[in-house]
């Protein structure tokens, strides 16, 4: 785990954000439905920290790693950033994804790839990319002399040390990780996690974490969101959510990492059913449907709720069931 981020104003402010895509037309080419991808998500992000997303497929993670880059407009709600312009925060707010053999160009050599960024800003001499380059690149542990080289001509753990040299070369202030270790092997994962957590701290950045692996989210993460159908059931403090965790549905999450020596169980904590299509939103309490403990007060809608070091989307507020 990371250091404690500062006490300084948040870098990016959501509040009550709402991402919805069109599903066809009709014949006077309005829409004839919607997916619902984020449902009034609330969340700040602070300097220096790492804020865990996690979920299972389907939830929303990617749709919000997706707002974060500017790939998709939020629907309704605001969203906050700290810089003045659209050009700031493209140069500070920079993305790591799962894949790195499909993330990379096979055509461009390594430098270019690097300097990608740079590139779609404009403005730095091809000579001061090579350089930068060079050093990003002896940062992330590839020698210069490879930088002519291209993607095909690495393994995945050095792909995906390419990939974060480019995440570096703007010199940015927020990484993006979108399961930044899934694609590779487990000896090769935790090398790229301790790169990752010594780049944080010898530069002072803001991750935002989004993985299903509950392992490697409790090693890296400060803080912990939570999220089901779209919306951020629990957030807090990564230790605190992920060893005493509140919301039913976090605990089914947490009850589905296997254990080495524990016998296989069914969860007591949801129905066996499948996460509910976003197409047509519950009215009340999303988990509903899913939740063995539910009674009076669930069919209402649910806010967050709780101290800031550990929030609950659930009216129950974690009680002993």
């Amino acid at each position: 785990m990371t250091a404690s981020p500062t006490q300084a104003a948040p870098l990016l402010l959501l509040n009550d954000v709402r991402v919805r895509f069109p599903l066809g037309n009709n014949w006077l080419g309005q829409p004839r439905a919607f997916a619902h991808a984020l449902n009034g998500i609330d969340l700040e992000l602070r300097p220096g920290e790492t804020l865990g997303i996690v979920g299972e497929s389907g939830c929303g993670k990617s749709t919000l790693a997706q707002l974060l880059m500017g790939l998709v407009q939020p629907s309704s709600g605001d969203l906050r950033w700290a810089y003045a312009s659209e050009r700031e925060r493209h140069r500070h707010v920079q993305i790591v994804f799962q894949d790195p053999q499909s993330s990379l160009d096979p055509r461009l050599p390594i430098w270019k790839i690097i300097t990608e960024p740079l590139f779609a800003l404009g403005g730095t001499p091809v000579a001061e990319m090579r350089a930068i380059a060079a050093r990003v690149a002896q940062q992330v542990g590839i020698r210069s002399e490879y930088l002519e080289r291209y993607p095909h001509q690495f393994s995945g753990g050095q792909r995906q040390r390419i990939a974060i040299a480019r995440a570096l070369a703007s010199d940015p202030d927020i990484i993006v990780l979108d399961e930044p270790t899934s694609a590779l092997d487990i000896s090769v994962q935790a090398q790229i996690l301790n790169l990752l957590a010594e780049l944080q701290r010898s530069r002072g950045l803001t991750f935002v974490l989004i993985s299903h692996n509950v392992s490697v989210v409790r090693h890296m993460a400060d803080r912990v969101a939570v999220m089901y159908l779209g919306q951020i059931v629990e957030l807090g403090r990564a230790e605190q959510v992920l060893e005493h965790p509140r919301h039913p549905y976090t605990r089914l999450l947490l009850e589905a990492v296997p254990r080495l020596g524990a016998p296989l169980a069914h969860s007591q904590s949801a129905a066996p059913t499948e996460l509910p299509g976003n197409r047509k939103l519950p009215g009340g309490c999303f988990f509903l449907e899913r939740c063995s403990r539910r009674g009076p007060g669930c069919e209402n809608p649910q806010a967050l709720q709780g101290a800031a070091s550990q929030q609950v989307r659930c009216h129950l507020q974690g009680a002993p069931g």
